[in-house]
């Protein structure tokens, strides 16, 4: 069962992304982004050992995590946390539906869309992780300082896996 669980949640993600470079066609940047939030989410929750449903969900909010920016950028000309966290959902609901994702899923990959800026209350292993996953990139990608990096993993970070991808890649001995 596990593994045909596993070809299944494989199929899914693959569906998934090839509908979100067809989406930021062009747009190698976003691509790339996501890419990468998506693999640091999946070798976190794996190594954080993520029961496999929470880890399905995670994976599958990681590779949409973002597709709020470019309607936010086109209706605000912006591309602001908030317009994000507001204009996803409603981009990405018909593209999960679409793809087949059962409602509890959809349910929680909204919600994870709609937060996954949002820092103060963070609920589940699925946010948290997907959340350090965002970070690590974005330090990356935004050449953030080291008082950045340091403030990010006080006040960010709470996972062995996360925090040490956040050291080794940031801060080496």
């Amino acid at each position: 069962m596990e593994y045909f669980y596993r070809v299944v949640d494989d199929r899914n993600d693959r569906l998934l992304i090839d509908k979100m470079i067809e989406y930021y066609a062009g747009d190698p940047k976003r691509i790339q982004h996501f890419l990468k939030v998506y693999t640091f989410s999946k070798i976190i929750g794996e190594a954080e050992e993520l029961p496999d449903e929470e880890l399905f969900i995670l994976k599958t909010a990681a590779i949409v995590h973002d597709i709020g920016i470019k309607v936010s950028e086109e209706k605000y000309g912006s591309s602001s946390v908030k317009y994000q966290e507001m204009e996803g959902p409603a981009v990405a609901e018909p593209m999960l539906r679409e793809c087949g994702y059962d409602e509890e899923v959809i349910d929680r990959v909204l919600f994870l869309i709609a937060n996954h800026h949002t820092y103060g209350n963070i609920k589940g292993m699925d946010y948290q992780i997907l959340v350090e996953a965002d970070f690590l990139v974005n330090l990356f990608e935004d050449g953030s300082s080291q008082k950045a990096v340091e403030h990010a993993r006080t006040h960010i970070f709470r996972t062995q896996t996360g925090i040490r991808y956040l050291e080794q890649m940031f801060c080496p001995a």
